[in-house]
């Protein structure tokens, strides 16, 4: 088994029993056009819409250009085949017609994703699973006067979903475990790596890690500890280097000679004082927000103008297709 699943899919008709079949993409800005990618790669026809006439026309050059680049690392085997696979669609009910699976990827607005969702049960065969790439919003919130809520789920990728593969997989209560089984199955055999969220939680999973690491790095800064651009080093050339391939209940595992528990036993106790020490809410205001945020003006050098923006974005796509290609390549702990 690989490290990752970043290639699983390309090329392939599909694994764990489960074959490419239709799918229908709703929004076809970057995450939208992420999952195109992905599922296109993976066999799948795909059916994009978007009410923006402009983001939709361009969306097949970009899933195109998109294609061609993870060609370039190794993480598809045929883009031009993988390319004619997606088709833009002028309206939802086109887009979803014959979809064995939808991802919603609107606006960030619950508003938005109560009505979109209300049309897309009232579209979709019953037997379709229609998710939502939401960052925050829970399924709940917006599938509750559903009559067909049990299908519907969140599928939270990790921008971007082409070259970083978790989905966070968070139901509402009354969303069916066989959808998120399978759900589950469907997002492994795309070349994904799916999580589970057993339980709904403001931010789900990997939000509420960043947010803990966010909120000490902020401190840090605003308290004079360091300065923004040393603690990005720390986490770039340290901890991120461990946790490409490891999280961190294994990370420990391996930093004491007796595992996990030995670990704790160890270093409990510095523990116990840290969340004793860790910072409130307030780290998240003024004044300290506005320190923190003036000490990373100065040593970021400029301001982050959209040129500059583009080029670091596609700086950082390269590095990660660079490791997403690795760890395709070298076994996984499963294989050890």
């Amino acid at each position: 088994m690989a490290e990752n699943h970043a290639n699983a899919g390309a090329g392939s008709d599909g694994v764990a029993g489960s074959r490419p079949g239709k799918v229908a993409i709703i929004g076809a800005g970057l995450i939208g056009r992420a999952w195109a990618m992905i599922f296109a790669r993976a066999g799948w026809e795909v059916a994009l819409h978007d009410p923006d006439k402009a983001a939709l026309e361009d969306a097949p050059r970009l899933c195109s250009e998109g294609l061609a680049i993870l060609e370039s690392h190794g993480l598809c085997a045929d883009p031009a085949g993988a390319a004619a696979r997606i088709r833009t669609a002028s309206d939802l009910a086109d887009a979803v017609a014959g979809a064995d699976h939808v991802q919603e990827n609107g606006p960030e607005r619950l508003e938005v994703k109560q009505a979109l969702f209300a049309e897309l049960d009232a579209l979709c065969a019953p037997d379709t699973v229609i998710a939502s790439s939401t960052s925050a919003i829970q399924c709940s919130l917006f599938t509750e006067t559903l009559e067909h809520r049990g299908r519907c789920l969140v599928a939270h990728p990790v921008n971007p979903p082409h070259l970083i593969p978790v989905v966070e997989l968070s139901g509402a209560p009354w969303t069916d475990p066989q959808v998120i089984a399978k759900a589950r199955a469907m997002f492994a055999a795309i070349g994904q790596a799916p999580v589970e969220v057993r339980r709904e939680i403001d931010g789900f999973i990997l939000n509420r890690l960043q947010a803990a690491l966010l909120t000490e790095a902020f401190r840090l800064v605003a308290e004079g500890y360091v300065t923004p651009q040393d603690l990005d080093t720390t986490v770039a050339e340290g901890l991120g280097l461990r946790w490409s391939f490891m999280g961190p209940f294994q990370t420990i595992a391996l930093n004491a000679p007796g595992g996990a528990p030995d670990y704790c036993a160890r270093y409990g106790p510095f523990f116990q004082r840290f969340a004793a020490s860790q910072a409130g809410p307030e780290i998240w205001q003024d004044p300290a927000l506005s320190r923190a945020l003036a000490d990373w003006a100065r040593t970021a050098g400029e301001s982050p103008v959209p040129e500059r923006q583009a080029a670091m974005s596609a700086w950082r796509d390269r590095r990660l297709a660079a490791l997403a290609a690795h760890k395709a390549a070298e076994p996984g702990p499963d294989d050890l």
